[in-house]
């Protein structure tokens, strides 16, 4: 027996409200979560044939049926491109899942923009870029859905030029529009999305502002992909892509097309050939915002990748941590450094990390102010060692004065790199 489970909230937003009873049978493509009416959330659809065995009010969880069927499923009833983007659940794909439909709903002023986010930025995860090498067509239809929904008269894809397959492809389904590619550089954070605003606008926006205050929307690539679904196949989102990597007993990094939402993160890393039997932890999502997680969660709208990593390196008595608004915050790193078998003797934040509400942001996402005097914070405080969560820049400049200092680096993406053989976020490569 195979059991799926499916978070009523999996979203910014409020959580959806259960439609079905224990016991039940639904269908692939049935609505089984309803977003409440008048609040920002989005629906939840089933991803497989099977019988309800759970609901509560924060999940409910179904076993399959051994008769489901991957190609089939109830289709979207809505006739309005915008209404069927709300009645889908389409979530944004790339981040936080902010709903879509709340994202598009206003039209954009004359001039306005939508940017597909190809930029995969975190290291390891490919998802996007291989959908983008197969289905490049599909992904500028989605765009050009967005564009007429918005009245944009401009759309781009940003992607890196490192990624020559996708950019060959991207060229040629926007051969016959008017759609530019903006081309970026492979440095983390180049896929924030103020970072995206700041190189295809040359506009760089306050912590605090969004891309639609200068007449702009900013959508991942796999989004794009499922608006193209929900509009022209009438296809809930019950499926998503993901990357599974590290510490496997089959290749270190794989890809998998249309997941259906609500699978365990077991079942997907048995797909990829099992767990070797020694691994430090398993990441849901990249190296430098992935969060822990176990075996038995569940794949849900937001999940881009699945990393088993390596096992942790010893760290030292006495650790100091520097946290970037890039990469893990502080609870990931205090997490990490227990993992190490560390004491932490102090906290330092990057000083472009503003705080904003409950978390925080970089004022200038991946352009680097300077490290030092945080660097000899640390040493100060009695730190042997730092670990941090840097970006590519502030790594460097991190770099340039910690070991002088005679401070060992450690950075959050370690053993996640090091499980699938990838160079360590550490110097720039100098040019």
């Amino acid at each position: 027996m195979e059991y799926y489970n499916f978070p009523l909230k999996q979203h910014i937003g409020v959580a959806s409200l259960p439609l079905v009873k224990v016991g039940q049978f639904v269908r692939r493509g049935q609505l089984i979560g309803e977003k409440p009416k008048g609040n920002l959330g989005s629906n939840i659809y089933s991803s497989i044939d099977g019988k309800v065995t759970t609901v509560t009010t924060e999940y409910i969880e179904i076993e399959k049926s051994c008769e489901s069927s991957h190609d089939k499923y109830i289709r979207l009833k809505a006739e309005d491109p915008l209404e069927l983007i709300e009645e889908a659940g389409i979530v944004g794909l790339g981040g936080a899942g902010f709903p879509t439909y709340a994202k598009l709903s206003k039209p954009l002023k004359l001039g306005g923009t939508v940017i597909v986010n190809a930029a995969e930025c975190e290291p390891i995860l490919s998802h996007n870029i291989l959908s983008i090498e197969k289905k490049a067509e599909k992904i500028i239809r989605g765009l050009q859905i967005a564009m007429k929904i918005t009245n944009a008269e401009h759309g781009v894809v940003a992607i890196k030029e490192k990624n020559t397959k996708a950019v060959e492809a991207l060229k040629e389904a926007t051969s016959n529009h008017s759609i530019e590619i903006s081309l970026l550089s492979d440095m983390y954070p180049m896929g924030e999305e103020r970072a995206i605003i700041r190189e295809v606008k040359g506009k760089l926006l306050e912590v605090n502002q969004l891309p639609f205050e200068i007449n702009s929307i900013v959508i991942n690539a796999e989004t794009a992909y499922r608006i193209y679904e929900a509009v022209d196949e009438k296809k809930p989102l019950i499926d998503k892509d993901i990357t599974v990597a590290g510490k496997l007993k089959g290749e270190l990094i794989q890809v998998f097309e249309d997941v259906p939402i609500g699978t365990k993160v077991k079942s997907l890393i048995d797909k990829a050939g099992g767990c070797q039997s020694e691994y430090g932890e398993i990441i849901m999502g990249g190296p430098f915002t992935g969060k822990r997680t176990s075996l038995e969660a569940a794949v849900v709208k937001t999940t881009g990748g699945i990393i088993v990593t390596e096992t942790f390196l010893k760290g030292p008595d006495k650790l100091g941590l520097l946290v970037c608004a890039c990469g893990e915050d502080k609870e990931r790193l205090l997490e990490m450094a227990e993992s190490m078998g560390s004491e932490v003797v102090g906290i330092e934040y990057c000083k472009h990390a503003k705080q904003v509400k409950q978390g925080y942001k970089c004022e200038n996402p991946g352009i680097c102010p300077g490290q030092v005097q945080k660097v000899m914070a640390l040493k100060k405080a009695g730190a042997k060692a730092i670990l941090i969560s840097n970006c590519s820049d502030c790594t460097n400049t991190v770099m340039s004065c910690a070991p002088k200092l005679e401070l060992q680096v450690h950075h959050c993406t370690d053993s996640a790199l090091r499980a699938v053989n990838h160079r360590l976020i550490r110097k720039l490569k100098s040019s």
